[in-house]
């Protein structure tokens, strides 16, 4: 196998999976600030022009990082990173979609289209009006997170799929001005825990 990357919270969803796991895939380097990824041979591998992309043992490729983790925790069960029993599978679930709609789309539409617009306006339709609604529909989707969160980890006392996906992409915000509410006191706590792991600096 072999993992094509970049900078960005996608990519480094899937790397710090792939770390938690346990494992080490090889790296191929895609340049997106050079718009690699939106030329041949590239498009080849993924013809959305995203990174990453997880290129499999028989030469043929995954794309979208939540099934490229559902693959790796399938390919390679332990530690589980979604779930042992089909109850523990679908609460994970539900969690990565919630945090998917809820944080990781807006908080990154909204880079994309104020911060990260000179980047993205010759890639994708942009709206710059739209920006700073959808950075406070982020804020909002935090917000309902804390009042909804029991710890330690999203999914109660386990460390899951939807841990990796949050924190990249609260991680990512951080950098590009949509930090984590000092106020929110229960995801602050939950980002500490997680800044401890070593997939974080392996995944960096």
């Amino acid at each position: 196998m072999r993992l094509f990357t970049s900078v960005g919270p996608n990519p480094r969803v899937v790397k710090m999976f792939i770390a938690e796991k346990g494992q080490d895939i090889p790296r191929v380097e895609v340049d997106l600030r050079g718009g690699e990824n939106r030329q041949e041979p590239y498009l080849k591998i993924n013809p959305a022009g995203q990174t990453p992309a997880l290129e499999l043992d028989d030469g043929t490729h995954l794309t979208e990082i939540l099934a490229i983790c559902e693959y790796l925790d399938e390919r390679f069960p332990d530690p589980p990173l979604i779930g042992r029993t089909p109850e523990e599978r679908a609460r994970t679930r539900m969690w990565v979609r919630r945090i998917d709609l809820k944080v990781c789309e807006p908080m990154a539409n909204g880079f994309r289209f104020a911060e990260g617009l000179p980047l993205f306006q010759s890639r994708m339709r942009c709206l710059p009006e739209a920006a700073d609604g959808l950075k406070a529909i982020a804020r909002d989707g935090l917000q309902w997170m804390e009042s909804n969160f029991e710890g330690p980890w999203v999914v109660g006392d386990r460390f899951t799929l939807a841990d990796v996906l949050l924190f990249g992409f609260l991680d990512f915000g951080g950098m590009v001005g949509q930090p984590l509410p000092a106020e929110l006191e229960r995801l602050q706590g939950w980002m500490a825990r997680v800044r401890e792991r070593p997939s974080v600096a392996a995944s960096a």
